[in-house]
């Protein structure tokens, strides 16, 4: 759509996500105005690494919002940042990166995650901190630095993830929001203050890290460089945002108690929105803030749409690269529960609820009558039945769940949506049109600079467009089968520990990282 066609105030909301930053306007009733995405690639140069360059970020920042601008062609009300969540950047003492951008896709600090884990704080740890102590947050990642490159870690000045990088390039201001902190282990959610026993475990001072502030703080303006970077006035406001997880349940109108917000992209996530912050008794389950009043609890999966691709590259290569559409309609042959064959999805290994990076998949049950059309079909249930065991932890963690509102590349398929509504035991509700954590960015950054008096309209802003609700006799089999499949974990957690210990994906230890950027 070019130009706003409307007179009410627009608000962009731009989304800093692992594989592309999406700018994207809109006005104060939501409707989209104008939008733009620009790539980057994800670097792998070792195992487990997985690094990215934040000059081209800040680049994709620029050029999204300057291309948006352009388009919309009228005056702005501000910006508004979400970002992808556990990223982790060392700057020197003027600003600039001495590392790539870490991301929560790497896994090096496996070893450390583990440790932490096991000592006798490392749950309260979780409790107190809201994040779970996973090779994924920063806490690990910045003891992997500590311990393996302890020369370079005394260079740094400071520690930063993605968004606070970018803001002090945009506006000069080093600070970073409470969502974001929330998800570094490093930040006691209930004093919403730098925990002192993570700090000291990472081996850090306060002094290293940005001022920490609400999501709803604005920024006064942006510097001369960026401004006219990207077409703005200097006085532009900026609204420093959330974290990529919270802001989707924002922009899915998923904002009411007990309306749960569903991801299944590559990967996966289930959250729900409450006031109070706090984790399940056994750590299932994250908690990371939205504003003062809001919090998210839930758990994300590293394993969603990728096994589904796996599926394709392992089970049918003769397909071909765009195969998803005839690999669900093969699936779509096989039974409820495929014969009683059952996929454990852990080809990336696992976050909720375990927080494990041990795990490896698995077929249990397979027989001389299971075809390919049960395997690929056990393969999708199997992530929804990963799905059901965090939705059974955020359900222990006292929350009473009565509807999951769904968004990602996994909806395009009504195979999958009524699979995962089955397993669940839940309706599942489909937004007509919604761009997720961009839009809750833009909802979040109107009610900061005043132009909406709650971020609650969002339930009212987004149409649902479908929904989907469970086969009796297909949530039976999938609920009878649910304890099957979480007993698997248990039962082969010494077989992973063999496994990695006589064929590992990863090495030992990984060597020195490649030169600093």
């Amino acid at each position: 759509m070019t130009g706003t066609g409307s007179r009410l105030p627009v608000v962009i909301g731009v989304d800093i996500g692992t594989t592309s930053t999406k700018a994207v306007a809109y006005d104060v009733e939501g409707r989209q105005l104008a939008h733009h995405a620009v790539g980057y690639p994800l670097d792998e140069p070792q195992p487990g690494y997985a690094e990215q360059d934040p000059q081209l970020i800040y680049f994709a920042v620029l050029e999204s919002i300057r291309t948006v601008v352009a388009e919309l062609g009228g005056p702005i009300a501000g910006l508004s940042f979400s970002t992808a969540m556990h990223s982790l950047i060392g700057l020197d003492s003027d600003g600039h990166p001495l590392t790539p951008s870490v991301t929560w896709a790497d896994s090096r600090a496996s070893r450390q995650a583990e440790r932490l884990r096991a000592i006798p704080s490392g749950l309260a740890l979780h409790r107190r901190t809201g994040t779970p102590v996973h090779p994924m947050a920063p806490l690990p990642k910045l003891l992997w630095f500590a311990e393996q490159e302890p020369k370079f870690f005394g260079q740094v000045a400071y520690w930063v993830g993605i968004k606070e990088w970018v803001l002090l390039r945009l506006c000069e201001a080093l600070m970073t929001d409470h969502s974001v902190a929330s998800a570094t282990g490093l930040m006691d959610i209930h004093q919403l203050s730098w925990d002192e026993e993570a700090l000291g475990i990472a081996g850090i001072t306060e002094d290293q890290l940005a001022e920490l502030v609400p999501t709803t703080t604005v920024l006064p303006g942006l510097t001369a460089e960026a401004a006219a970077a990207v077409g703005l006035p200097l006085d532009t406001k900026v609204v420093v945002g959330a974290g990529d997880g919270p802001l989707a349940n924002l922009g899915l109108g998923a904002v009411a108690p007990g309306v749960m917000a569903c991801s299944i992209g590559t990967s996966g996530a289930l959250r729900v929105m409450v006031e109070t912050p706090g984790v399940d008794p056994l750590g299932g389950v994250f908690c990371y803030a939205l504003t003062e009043q809001r919090w998210v609890v839930g758990g994300a999966i590293n394993n969603g749409g990728a096994v589904l691709g796996w599926a394709g590259d392992a089970l049918a290569p003769e397909l071909g690269e765009d195969a998803e559409e005839e690999l669900l309609a093969l699936a779509a042959t096989a039974p409820v529960g495929s014969g009683g064959l059952i996929m454990l999805p852990y080809l990336l290994s696992e976050r909720a609820p375990h927080w494990s990076a041990l795990p490896r998949g698995a077929y249990v049950g397979l027989t001389h009558g299971h075809r390919r059309a049960h395997l690929v079909r056990a393969a999708l249930e199997g992530v929804c039945q990963q799905l059901a065991l965090v939705l059974a932890a955020v359900r222990a963690a006292g929350n009473e769940i009565r509807e999951i509102r769904a968004s990602g590349g996994f909806a395009r398929s009504p195979l999958w949506r009524q699979i995962l509504a089955d397993v669940l035991g839940l309706p599942v509700r489909f937004p007509a049109s919604h761009e997720g954590s961009g839009f809750g960015a833009a909802l979040l950054g109107m009610q900061a600079l005043g132009l909406i008096t709650s971020i609650d309209v969002a339930a009212d802003l987004v149409k649902i467009e479908e929904t989907v609700r469970p086969d009796p006799a297909a949530a039976a089999t999938y609920a009878a089968l649910l304890p099957l499949f979480a007993e698997l974990y248990d039962a082969l957690v010494p077989t992973f520990t063999s496994l990695r210990r006589l064929a590992p994906g990863l090495p030992p230890q990984p060597p020195p990282s490649p030169p600093p950027l």
